[in-house]
């Protein structure tokens, strides 16, 4: 009887994840004046985006939690299932993984509370813009992601793309093209 009792407690316990990488930097690199690429997915590849008024809703909180944690919102686009951006801390006391923080938890307590599901994965993918990168090519990199994926013919026609910080509909394309590193093929 003791060995059946055991037996059924290792049995029925849910099984233990195995330790998640992190691939997050020192969090010293994530502070200041810093200008960032960052691509938040959704949990399990869901399009909560399709709907309009949620992706419509989630431009707002971004809007109100850049401008609440000091970031420039430079490029943004909005997907059916992730959230492309580049940020850029207006002073030195900016953190992004504090605005990150914020905005993940507030949207996905919104998503949550009216599906049951989660909205976003629980990690992010960033890349933190480096003298010899362009902020032009990487803002076009993200306007252009809905043309690439066939979700319109033009950009300027997709209404979930924008700037808070510059005019941007009118523009023409960089001649320049960025890939994120995650992308990019390595040699093998």
């Amino acid at each position: 009887m003791p060995f059946r009792r055991m037996f059924i407690l290792c049995y029925t316990r849910p099984p233990m994840e195995p330790p998640r990488k992190n691939i997050r930097l020192p969090a010293i690199n994530y502070a200041g004046r810093g200008i960032h690429f960052l691509t938040l997915c959704c949990e399990f590849k869901r399009r909560p985006f399709l709907k309009s008024d949620f992706a419509h809703e989630i431009i707002d909180d971004l809007r109100k939690y850049a401008d609440q944690k000091q970031f420039g919102i430079h490029a943004y686009c909005v997907m059916p299932d992730h959230l492309h951006m580049l940020a850029e801390g207006r002073d030195q006391s900016c953190d992004l993984l504090s605005f990150l923080k914020v905005f993940k938890q507030v949207t996905a307590y919104k998503y949550k509370s009216r599906t049951g599901k989660r909205l976003w994965q629980k990690k992010y993918y960033d890349h933190i813009l480096r003298p010899s990168d362009s902020q032009d090519a990487v803002a076009w990199y993200i306007w252009l992601n809905p043309v690439r994926a066939n979700l319109c013919a033009d950009h300027q026609t997709y209404p979930f793309a924008g700037s808070f910080t510059m005019p941007w509909p009118n523009q023409n394309p960089s001649n320049e093209s960025w890939i994120p590193a995650w992308k990019q093929k390595r040699p093998t």
